[in-house]
């Protein structure tokens, strides 16, 4: 049975340090806590989760995806499309605050699931964005830090 796991808000530092690479071979015994971070994002309505936000340094996040939980480890983002969107965005570490941040509209990812295998493809929209949110705070770095307007959840969307 899966549980509902702490989170972290800042201020606390821990969510700026860069999260540690997961060995391969660690995957299997880490299945408890994908189910774990899976419970807590939709416990807390989130569409997303990074495992520095529950305190532990990997890079492991889960997102929510049409076909259900996605878990990406160790994952890689490339070919940032030229076109950005600027969007309000909010964080289950940063409860209350939103703001508007720019993003790239298309990207390809890479990264191994939660059976160690290699998955890649081409994200788009929400889900390009969700991405980008996630990988950030496997980084240490957070939304506020790319806002270029806090706004409190006042505003839906802006195009740029």
């Amino acid at each position: 049975m899966s549980k509902t796991l702490p989170i972290i808000c800042y201020p606390d530092p821990f969510l700026r340090k860069r999260a540690s690479n997961v060995d391969p071979v660690q995957i299997p015994a880490l299945q408890g806590l994908f189910a774990n971070m899976v419970q807590t994002m939709r416990e807390k309505d989130g569409i997303g989760l990074a495992a520095p936000q529950i305190g532990l340094s990997l890079q492991v996040t889960v997102i929510s995806y049409k076909d259900g939980p996605l878990i990406l480890i160790n994952p890689e983002l490339s070919q940032f499309s030229f076109k950005k969107e600027t969007a309000e965005e909010g964080c289950l570490s940063i409860p209350g605050i939103n703001g508007l941040v720019k993003r790239s509209k298309k990207l390809t990812f890479k990264a191994l699931n939660e059976k160690g295998q290699i998955i890649e493809g081409i994200a788009e929209g929400l889900f390009a964005r969700v991405l980008q949110h996630e990988i950030d705070h496997l980084n240490g770095i957070l939304f506020i830090d790319r806002a270029k307007k806090i706004t409190h959840g006042k505003l839906k969307e802006e195009k740029a």
